[in-house]
């Protein structure tokens, strides 16, 4: 028998129909093995299965479907004690509800627009959506935009387990707060006594990033005066004659009970930003990134990029205290003005009130990239294998100006129809290719049945590291490095490299990945920068066009999202302006 869990987060709605099951995903190979808790000690435990499961192949079915509400909203709030306008939320919070679920479970979430003049469409970070494309979220790819007033149905199964956050992808919304946590529960590489949850880490504006996108799309990004910690911070509102500049912010808090373990899960939901994230006193022991378990090792801090996850254990080992938790903005990267402000407390008596005054060990990082590489280590190993030169695609980086600044691959920029969705257009036979921008077919072929390898060169010259991030899939990193790639003689690693699904290009430098020609679908690859993506630094992937068409189990509410959207943008009061991701 289903069980359903109903949560109820912004207003009641009708119970949707069970979602499709994720026919792709082959039968358990494992033998029966005794049933194993998962507990504060044994965290690799998973019921039947374990930390060893290939997730890739093998999920459980639970027969669990956890059903949300959100709703979009447009309001006014001072979320670091500066009172500003056009903060966008789900259910008036920023960040998000948390959406959880166990590893297997299925998901549905009614998404309504209540904005009153723009579209949205709401994108769940790093889920595969094996078998579901059309519900990965992306405008002009998988779906129209959500019209005011109308709502999107996203359903689609658990069939990983990590860390990750759900966004909007529609202009530059998550950066003006769209976005929230989403917490998959499953085993772990090592073991800890409670779980902290999601710890969302942002830059933050007192302009709305849609006026700042004026300042950005003419090609310098503009300064944000803060950052925030799960939404808030303080900033200093004395002797200001602005009005909005109403004073009360708060710092994140959390409370340490001595000789207990933590797991927190980091996110760096920027818009151009760096975290370099760390406690006072404490180190870290890293497990996770993205969605993909790593073999734990230790750092006393943590850079992340944008659309990155880390997870980490903290063992509260150090003196009765408060401690000063960090999310210390890389200058070198791009520029804040609170660059040392975005901190929150660790408290070991939940009764404090006092500021640390602790002071941190840790040496400020340059380091605009990845984690090092060979800390990188997948639990679950897996090696690239075989390919032919046929299956290396070379895309190269570079740029134009138009009425604005623009980032191109091979020569073109990406710049989506909102009201003519790729994966709407597959379904009714419509030709894909030729096409006008950067849209490239992926295919099984007898030489290279499996592998799919992609290298970006960046030509720029700029020397801005970009955070690439693949959409449909996890994939393997096996090159990164500067200078120029030459398939005979550039360095690959092909035995067990980091796998996930944000990865670093390197500032005149290439980034090549490898992953499996195995979900059919529309996928976007683009990067994280929020404004580059704007500016069309992105491409799109058509992979295995003739089954994709038997993927889509209900195609009304794309013709109906769509017919609702041709409708309001025939009156639309802001127009397209940007890439439109």
């Amino acid at each position: 028998m289903k069980t359903t869990f109903a949560t109820l987060l912004a207003f009641s709605a009708s119970l949707a129909a069970a979602i499709p099951l994720t026919s792709n995903l082959k039968p358990s190979p494992l033998k029966p093995r005794q049933a194993c808790e998962n507990t504060a000690t044994s965290r690799s435990c998973w019921g039947n299965y374990s930390i060893d499961t290939d997730w890739y192949e093998t999920v459980p079915e639970t027969g669990v479907t956890r059903e949300y509400w959100l709703s979009v909203q447009n309001t006014t709030m001072a979320l670091d004690g500066y009172n500003r306008q056009q903060v966008l939320s789900f259910n008036g919070t920023v960040p998000g509800p948390l959406i959880w679920a166990d590893w297997g479970d299925n998901l549905i979430i009614h998404v309504t627009n209540n904005m009153e003049n723009n579209g949205t469409s709401i994108h769940w970070h790093g889920m595969r959506q094996l078998g579901t494309g059309e519900y990965d979220g992306v405008p002009g790819v998988t779906q129209c935009p959500i019209a005011p007033g109308e709502t999107y149905t996203y359903k689609f199964q658990a069939t990983q387990y990590g860390s990750t956050w759900y966004h909007s992808h529609l202009i530059t919304q998550y950066g003006d707060g769209l976005q929230g946590p989403m917490i998959i529960n499953g085993p772990a590489t090592a073991d800890y006594d409670e779980d902290l949850g999601m710890l969302h880490l942002n830059d933050w504006s007192h302009t709305p990033a849609s006026a700042l996108w004026d300042t950005a799309k003419l090609g310098g990004p503009p300064t944000m005066e803060n950052g925030l910690i799960n939404g808030t911070n303080t900033f200093d509102c004395s002797g200001s004659t602005d009005v909005n500049c109403v004073g009360g912010g708060k710092k994140f808090e959390t409370v340490f009970e001595a000789g207990k373990k933590y797991r927190i899960r980091l996110i760096n939901g920027a818009t151009d930003g760096h975290f370099q994230f760390s406690i006072d006193g404490h180190s870290l022991t890293v497990i996770g990134m993205d969605l993909v378990p790593l073999v734990p090792y230790a750092t006393d801090s943590v850079v992340i990029s944008m659309g990155q996850r880390y997870d980490v254990i903290v063992e509260a080992n150090a003196a009765t205290n408060d401690y000063w938790l960090r999310a210390r903005w890389i200058t070198a990267c791009s520029t804040n003005a609170n660059p040392d402000g975005i901190t929150g407390i660790v408290r070991y008596d939940s009764t404090s009130t006092a500021d640390p005054t602790t002071t941190s060990t840790v040496v400020a990082s340059s380091n605009c990239g990845d984690e090092p590489i060979a800390s990188l280590v997948p639990h679950l190993a897996m090696n690239v294998g075989n390919f032919s030169s046929s299956a290396v695609t070379k895309e190269e980086l570079s740029f134009a100006f138009g009425d604005h600044f623009t980032w191109t691959i091979n020569t073109t920029t990406l710049l989506l129809d909102w009201t003519n969705p790729t994966m709407l257009r597959v379904f009714n036979g419509e030709s894909i290719f030729p096409t006008e921008y950067n849209v490239e077919p992926v295919e099984i072929t007898t030489a290279d049945p499996t592998w799919a390898i992609y290298v970006i060169q960046d030509l720029t010259g700029f020397g801005i590291t970009h955070p690439i991030h693949l959409h449909g899939h996890d994939f393997w990193v096996i090159g990164q490095g500067t200078g120029v790639f030459d398939l005979e003689t550039s360095a690959l690693n092909l035995v067990n490299p980091p796998r996930r699904d944000v990865a670093s290009l390197p500032g005149n430098g290439y980034l090549a990945m490898a992953f499996k020609k195995d979900n059919p679908g529309s996928w976007l690859m683009h990067c994280h920068i929020a404004w580059h993506a704007s500016q069309g630094l992105a491409m799109q992937f058509v992979e295995s066009e003739s089954e994709i068409s038997a993927t889509i189990a209900d195609t009304s509410i794309l013709t109906d999202t769509c017919a609702a959207w041709s409708t309001y943008s025939a009156t639309e009061v802001w127009a397209q302006d940007d890439s439109g991701i």
